[in-house]
């Protein structure tokens, strides 16, 4: 694997000074690797990891299960194709098990992904069944704990 790709995936927030005397190679190398990684479409972004719990700006963030039936000539890659391509679709999963795909997808209240998946993906030919799991409360994202001891509340007393 590519040090500064293997570095991006292990470390935290490094910029790319910080990266070079890692690896020890010039602030320039790893520049010009980034763009590399970037060009070839290894590399597609950086995505910061948000606590819920404190961000001011509230999302509401859904788990939907979809059943399929595959096209003769697509399979199931043309009708993931096709869901993909929806502004509310964050990532966009192919699965074994008991549903087809896998989508996450968030929006500003309950009703914008209701009304996405009833209006929109419902509609499309193939799909035979949508389950949607509202978020309630994260608890780890990517790797980072969301919620400590201190921010859980303590259970009630029970009374004899």
């Amino acid at each position: 694997m590519n040090s500064v790709l293997e570095l991006l995936l292990e470390g935290e927030n490094l910029d790319t000074e910080q990266m070079s005397k890692i690896l020890n190679l010039s602030t320039a190398e790893v520049e010009k690797e980034l763009k590399d990684l970037q060009k070839q479409k290894i590399l597609l972004g950086w995505r910061p990891v948000i606590n819920p719990e404190t961000f001011e700006e509230k999302i509401v963030r859904a788990v939907i299960e979809v059943k399929i039936s595959p096209e003769r000539e697509g399979g199931f890659d043309r009708l993931a194709m096709r869901i993909s391509q929806f502004d509310a679709v964050e990532s966009c999963y192919l699965m074994s098990g008991g549903y087809d795909i896998l989508i996450f997808t968030k929006g500003n209240n309950l009703r914008q992904i209701a009304s996405f998946v009833s209006e929109k993906l419902a509609t499309i030919g193939g799909i035979l069944s949508t389950s949607t799991h509202f978020m309630l409360r994260s608890y780890k994202e990517q790797g980072h704990m969301l919620v400590t001891e201190s921010t859980v509340p303590d259970k009630p007393a029970i009374s004899a």
